[in-house]
């Protein structure tokens, strides 16, 4: 099997547009499915400069696809980004935190993607590059269902980008599962508040593993904006959750996959409410 290790993203492209070839970044969701043997050319991100930072900037933040979920959880980034680091401290266990990437989260594209519903309610996009070409994709888009993303022959992810963030906003993430430690969750839920004079401003809110591609709800955001804080937790009626389709498994049904989500958003509303009272 050959393995190229390119050093730049556009050795990296060359290498894709050259035929085809496997990913592999921190490799803990490519190993995991190839089984005992990795089958086929493999082009090796690891050493890719500039694939690695976070960079702040007037446009928000650029989070390099190889990124991992510790190097995330030790980045100073505003009170917004809280949610996603509340998730990578749910993702798998530390030695997997410390490989994992976020843009390796995203392109697995699992319903249940830890990642994902906080980035929705960031408003993330995914910068997607191939030789000689660019593109952006919110991220809404990039994802299109179970395993299946708009990733196109020759591409590769390059960076997830979170535009600017209202100051001092607080964002929440729950996450619920059989038990707390390395876990597929049964649901969960990621909210993003921010106010002014005691009144809802901007909410945002996302719930994963109950539908095919984690999604956000947006009757229930356009209802809480000015909103007193104090009744956040309260505008969550079940019949906000309507747009969800969660499937009956063996981690939970359908039912109880819808109620436990309508608990989780309350919580997260309330947590979210908590941290901006005056």
């Amino acid at each position: 099997m050959a393995t190229l290790r390119p050093v730049t993203i556009d050795d990296a492209l060359a290498a894709l547009a050259a035929g085809p070839g496997k990913l592999l970044a921190g490799g803990t969701d490519v190993y995991a499915a190839a089984g005992p043997r990795l089958a086929g050319p493999v082009v090796d991100l690891s050493r890719v400069a500039g694939l690695s930072t976070i960079e702040a900037g007037a446009d928000g933040w650029r989070i390099g696809a190889g990124v991992t979920w510790s190097a995330l959880r030790a980045a100073p980034l505003p009170s917004a980004f809280d949610a996603l680091k509340a998730a990578a401290a749910e993702v798998g266990s530390v030695q997997i935190q410390n490989r994992a990437t976020l843009a390796g989260n995203l392109c697995n594209a699992s319903p249940a993607a830890d990642g994902v519903p906080a980035l929705l309610a960031l408003n993330a996009a995914v910068e997607v590059a191939a030789a000689g070409r660019r593109r952006r994709l919110p991220l809404a888009d990039f994802i299109l269902g179970p395993r299946r993303t708009a990733l196109q022959p020759g591409e590769m992810v390059t960076a997830i980008l979170v535009p600017p963030q209202p100051e001092g906003a607080a964002a929440v993430f729950h996450k619920l599962g059989a038990r707390h430690y390395l876990v597929i969750s049964i649901a969960m839920v990621a909210v993003m508040l921010a106010a002014e004079g005691g009144r809802i401003t901007d909410a945002r809110i996302a719930v994963g593993a109950c539908s095919p591609v984690a999604m956000r709800l947006a009757g229930l955001e356009a209802k809480l904006v000015g909103a007193p804080l104090e009744l956040a937790a309260a505008c969550a009626e079940a019949d906000d959750l309507v747009p969800l389709s969660p499937i009956d498994d063996v981690r939970a049904t359908a039912s109880y996959r819808r109620e436990a989500a309508l608990v989780l958003v309350r919580r997260a509303l309330a947590e979210a409410a908590g941290r901006l009272a005056p």
